[in-house]
């Protein structure tokens, strides 16, 4: 197997089975003292070396078996971090287990943690601590083998101050006060499922939880716990749509945990607890395919991982095609065919933002040299869905292409694959059609950068509403405003206001009378749907609306979500007028961003490099 260009551990001479985790919080100094008993398998004969990743960790000991073991840190790497080098007083045969006991100390700047203090929060009384450790980032919490290609069980106790609530990706159970300090607890997890270690999560904070089905609960700050309940209310009906399309949930528990404004993504896949960021709390449900996108996990990328991040399009393209599925089955084949239609525009601006050439915009990129958090675009979502969708139109539909995507799914669970057994097993499952699909370009497919090869042909039902409505204000002469009033929009769903934004910012930009007029007649500066509100202040500010560049910089800043974020920072420091200012609230709120958010929007905004060491 070809190694992970993402990681210094030795995979291919020894894999860790499981992990058990003893972690104490410490909000004053923002770390966390750690205690990770590894066991490792020995995949050869002689077995006496190993490296595990690591990044800003201070090792203290590393025992085998209870042995002290010789260790040495390698040189930093700029975003792979630091080898972990260990030698066992022992050699191990192939076949044979060692624990592995290391003793550490997280750094207050690890990029896998953000650390929100009391004022961050919605309570504004405790502090708050989350992970995020997909792609790279677990090293930084815990030493480990931090590869996709890599399954361990694990099971962990976390020690925090008692007025604190601890979960993890895992199922609980149970809580002690903790035997060392009677001013903390200690909670137990244990996750019974092999998965990679970028499913690694931790938050703690001043949780509560309501439940909302049979084997879910939400979790949040109890601000938004009631909200969120609302919200998510058709969790179990979108859990059993998915267990039809692609077999049993394996997880247990399907929890779903709303996190603090700063979280940088929509939602995080994290096994029995998915993170979901609170800019999804319309009050309409129209953001509920997040949530359909993250159930959809379950089975592909969680059961079923791409084997090193070059393939994360197994992950993501297949998790869209289930996410439109189960929409299909929930709402209709209009519905899905819409969404997918706003897909490939979604492709389209990354290939435009990376630009037609770039080996990122291949659906299997080269990540030799590359930090996983810069290739990070919808092009392995969407460009992985359209080949899919092309491959289904080719194999006879829906139907007949899910019974292939069911099939793989069962077939390579609880393992990690590549492009190519995924592909292979394509042609073993289709073998009456290996004729077809021996007509597609897989070259031009995988592995050629910039807009895939074919372009389907998607039913524009539901979005011919959008695109005539948006036509008339790109054709609209100042005489013709006059013309548009409030009904325009009766009767389209947020789904279809998104759309039509989302059209109008595929153009030149609008004359400002337009979009004052727009604003005249249908009050989108009311709207709180985020989906809606981004893409409003991108087009105004575009348009050069003075008067949207504090809206714009405030939704940039009052929450951290990078889909918002860093285009919001483009566009308003795109305006020249407003460069500066732009650049100033970046530097100012930088200390309060989460790192990863930080350091993109930093790079987005050309901010120099010496100006760019963490606040």
């Amino acid at each position: 197997m070809s190694a992970d260009p993402c990681s210094f551990s030795s995979f291919t001479r020894c894999v860790t089975k499981h992990l058990n985790l003893s972690l104490h919080v410490n909000f004053d100094r923002h770390v966390i003292k750690g205690q990770v008993e590894l066991t490792v398998e020995a995949l050869e004969d002689r077995f006496s070396t190993l490296t595990l990743d690591s990044r800003d960790l201070k090792i203290i000991s590393v025992r085998a078996n209870g042995q002290t073991a010789k260790f040495t840190m390698g040189p930093k790497h700029a975003f792979k971090g630091t080898p972990l080098e260990i030698t066992l007083p022992f050699d191990l045969s192939r076949g044979q287990q060692v624990i592995l006991e290391v003793t550490y100390e997280t750094s207050p700047s690890a990029t896998a943690l953000q650390w929100l203090s009391a004022e961050q929060t919605a309570g504004k009384k405790q502090p708050y601590l989350f992970s995020q450790c997909q792609a790279h980032h677990c090293r930084s919490m815990l030493p480990c083998q931090d590869s996709p290609s890599i399954k361990h069980t694990y099971y962990a106790q976390v020690s925090v101050p008692k007025d604190l609530v601890a979960v993890m990706s895992a199922m609980r159970d149970g809580q002690e006060v903790d035997p060392q300090d009677n001013n903390r607890v200690v909670y137990r997890f244990r996750q019974p499922v092999p998965m990679p270690s970028y499913l690694i999560a931790i938050v703690v904070g001043a949780l509560e939880s309501r439940e909302i089905g049979p084997r879910s609960r939400v979790w949040s700050e109890k601000e938004f716990v009631d909200k969120a309940a609302f919200e998510f209310s058709e969790t179990e009906t979108m859990l059993k749509t998915a267990e039809d399309l692609a077999g049993p949930y394996v997880w247990g528990q399907y929890d779903i945990l709303v996190l603090p404004p700063s979280f940088p993504y929509g939602g995080m896949e994290n096994p029995c607890l998915t993170f979901a960021t609170p800019t999804l709390l319309a009050g309409d449900k129209s953001l509920s395919n997040v949530i359909a996108h993250e159930i959809s996990h379950s089975w592909t990328g969680n059961l079923v991982t791409n084997k090193t991040w070059e393939h994360f399009w197994l992950n993501e393209g297949h998790t869209v095609y289930l996410e439109r599925m189960i929409g299909r089955s929930m709402e209709s084949e209009q519905f899905r065919q819409f969404k997918a239609m706003g897909g490939w525009k979604d492709l389209q601006d990354s290939v435009n933002t990376f630009g037609a050439n770039n080996p990122l915009t291949n659906l299997v990129p080269s990540l030799q040299d590359v930090d996983p958090d810069d290739a990070f675009s919808s092009v392995p979502y969407e460009k992985g869905f359209a080949l899919l969708y092309h491959l289904e139109e080719l194999m006879g539909g829906p139907e007949v292409f899910m019974g292939f995507v069911k099939s793989y799914i069962q077939l390579f669970a609880y393992s990690s694959v590549t492009s190519e057994e995924w592909k292979n097993y394509l042609f073993t499952y289709f073998k009456d059609k290996v004729d077809i699909l021996n007509k597609v370009d897989w070259n031009a497919w995988m592995f050629t950068p910039g807009m895939p090869p074919v372009k389907p042909q998607y039913d524009t039902t539901l979005a011919d509403a959008c695109i005539t409505l948006s036509k008339r204000w790109i054709k609209a002469t100042n005489q013709d405003l006059s013309g548009f009033n409030k009904n325009d929009l009766k009767n389209l769903s947020s789904h279809q206001l998104i759309e039509f934004l989302s059209l109008l910012l595929q153009e030149a930009s609008l004359p400002l009378s337009h979009v004052k007029r727009m604003q005249e007649v249908y009050d989108l500066n009311s709207f709180m749907n985020s989906e809606i509100r981004f893409r409003w202040l991108r087009l105004c500010v575009r348009s050069r609306w003075e008067e949207a560049v504090p809206m714009a910089l405030k939704m940039a800043t009052e929450q951290g979500r990078m889909k918002f974020t860093r285009p919001l920072f483009k566009e308003v420091y795109n305006f020249d007028k407003f460069k500066d200012e732009a650049l100033q609230l970046f530097l100012a709120n930088r200390g309060a961003m989460h790192p990863v958010t930080a350091g993109l929007v930093a790079k987005d905004l050309k901010v120099d490099a010496s100006l760019s060491t963490s606040l």
